[in-house]
Order: C-alpha cells, then structure tokens, then sequence
C-alpha cells in the first residue's frame, strides 16, 4: 500500500471514529422523528403526582434532568412539524422552570424569590436551545402564544406555583398533543379552587385576566367548550348575565 493510500484510509477511518462518536447526541430523536423524551417521561412519572412536584426527588437526580435538557438543547424547533414544536416548546419551558427551582432548592419558597427589583425570574436568559440562549419570557410570548394560538397552552405550561395548573404527569408528544391540551385544560377548570360559580358571579383564575385577548371570543364562551357538569349548565343557563371575579394567586411553590 502506498504512503498516499495509507492516509487516505487513516483519515477515513478518523472520520469514521469521528461521526460514530458526534451522531449520538446530533440525533436526538425517536424513530419517529420525533424529540426523545425519554428520560423526561421517567423523571415526571417518578416526581409528579396529582400535581404536587416532588423537588427533593428532582433535586438528587437532577444530574439525569441535565442530560434531558442538554437533549433539547441539541434538537433544531423548525425542522420538527407544528405538533411536535408546539409539544417540544412546552416540555422545555416545564423541563427548565424544574431546573431553575433546582438552582436555590430547598431555600425556596417561590419560583419569585429567584428574580429581583430589576428583573423577574422569567426574563432570565438561561434556556439554551440549539444555538439561542432563552428566557421563559420569550419561550411563552413570543414562541407558544403568537406562533401557535391555542389558549390551552396556558394550562399546560407550568410556573411551579400552586396557583398554576398542574405539571402534567408525562411529557407533551406531537402525536398526541390535542388530547393532552384538552386534559389539561378540563381538568384545571373542573377543580372547585380554580373555578365557582356564585350567583351571576364567576370566580375564574387570574389566568384570564392577564391573558384576556388569548380567550377571544371570551371567557364565558371557552369555559362553556370545556367546563364539564354542573358547572357547564349553570354557564349556558345564564350566559349572558355572568360576571368574572379573579381569583388570587397563590405563587408558594407546588411541592417540597
């Protein structure tokens, strides 16, 4: 073998070496095509329950929550189809808002007591994503709200508070993201503390006072989609002589 073949075939083989090494984590997806959220999916099944995050659980395997992120860091959003992004956006607003808690747990009683006079926790630029470094801020208005539309988005992100709706058990999936948004949704408006009804007064979470342009054509009318029972009766009974009431929100941390 000549000395030109010899370091043709040894470059070959370095880059052989090369891609078997870099494919692992430049691929991080499912057979499908779709983002693997594998160790996501053991991590919430072991940690979450009925909404109650179990941080200490978190905290001792947050070594496995960091391989998770570093997975989603390396996924490109736009070459995912509008289902999976939608779902893959979600999961990592929830999956980074775990690890922010985790920075100061357990000296925390609030995901507020991690911002500051001059800035809150949400506007801190700490989400990597690709080649982006991302606040929740951005991650929730100006990707999930003005890109995807759906207002049940808003029960499914979750700002680890026990006011908020509560973390989902599992993670979002593209294949089955609308039956999720619906749970979630359903689910939230069911609870007796996030929703009443008193008289003509309709007492609904702060959610959708602050975010009253998502729920056009109104309120009234997407609690009448989703509410279930009695509640939903009542609604269509007296539809056009409801008033909203906010409730207070509770921003101590949803679980210990």
């Amino acid at each position: 073998m000549t000395a030109s073949a010899i370091k043709k075939n040894g470059a070959l083989t370095i880059s052989v070496l090369l891609a078997a090494l870099i494919l692992p984590t430049a691929l991080p997806t499912a057979a499908d095509g779709a983002v693997d959220h594998g160790i996501y999916a053991e991590l919430l099944s072991k940690y979450v329950k009925d909404g109650w995050v179990n941080y200490a659980g978190w905290k001792a395997e947050e070594g496995r929550l960091d391989q998770y992120l570093r997975v989603l860091e390396q996924v490109e959003p736009d070459r995912l189809d509008r289902e999976e992004q939608f779902a893959f956006y979600v999961n990592a607003y929830n999956a980074w808002t775990i690890k922010l808690i985790l920075t100061a747990y357990p000296g925390i009683k609030s995901i507020k007591d991690l911002g500051s006079f001059l800035q809150s926790p949400w506007k801190k630029e700490f989400v990597r994503i690709h080649d982006q470094v991302l606040s929740l801020d951005h991650i929730e208005h100006d990707i999930l709200r003005p890109r995807f539309r759906d207002p049940r988005v808003h029960f499914a992100i979750n700002c680890a508070s026990k006011s908020c709706p509560p973390l989902l058990p599992e993670p979002y999936r593209g294949d089955r993201l609308d039956k999720q948004l619906t749970r979630v949704t359903v689910e939230f408006l069911s609870q007796p503390a996030n929703s009443r009804l008193e008289g003509r007064q309709l007492w609904v979470s702060s959610i959708f006072k602050w975010f009253a342009d998502d729920f056009s054509p109104g309120v009234v009318d997407f609690y009448l989609k989703y509410a279930q029972g009695d509640l939903k009766q009542k609604l269509q009974a007296g539809r056009d002589r409801i008033e909203l009431k906010y409730l207070d929100y509770d921003w101590s941390l949803n679980g210990g």
